[in-house]
């Protein structure tokens, strides 16, 4: 089985904010973190600090990926109800599930969610 965590987050979010969206999961054990592309600089510290191998996310991929949450804000930027659980989703891979909903870091710069599945993308 493969757990991914996938984030979404704002410009600027910072490593302890990602520590905090993650640790409000519950999970203790990821194989992957994913990010949208374009805020990968931002996840590629934490990544690296925990010896996680981080998932980049094109755009079109997370377009139009359905997520067991919905954020207007998240469906009008980026075409998906939850950036964290559409990364998530699609760095897991075929058959992928979310198991844990987005969470979100105290001062609401970062999503998490969990996802798992049988193989990698």
């Amino acid at each position: 089985m493969v757990i991914v965590a996938g984030f979404g987050c704002r410009a600027g979010a910072s490593t302890d904010a990602f520590a905090a969206a993650l640790a409000a999961t519950g999970t203790s054990r990821v194989d992957r973190f994913a990010v949208p592309e374009d805020r990968a600089t931002l996840l590629k510290p934490f990544a690296h600090e925990h010896g996680v191998p981080l998932v980049v996310i094109s755009p079109d991929k997370l377009s139009g990926i359905a997520t067991p949450t919905r954020s207007l804000t998240s469906l009008a930027a980026r075409g998906t109800g939850s950036v964290a659980e559409a990364a998530a989703l699609v760095a897991a891979g075929a058959g992928a599930r979310v198991t844990v909903t987005r969470r979100i870091s105290p001062d609401r710069s970062v999503t998490c969610a969990i996802a798992v599945s049988g193989t990698l993308a």
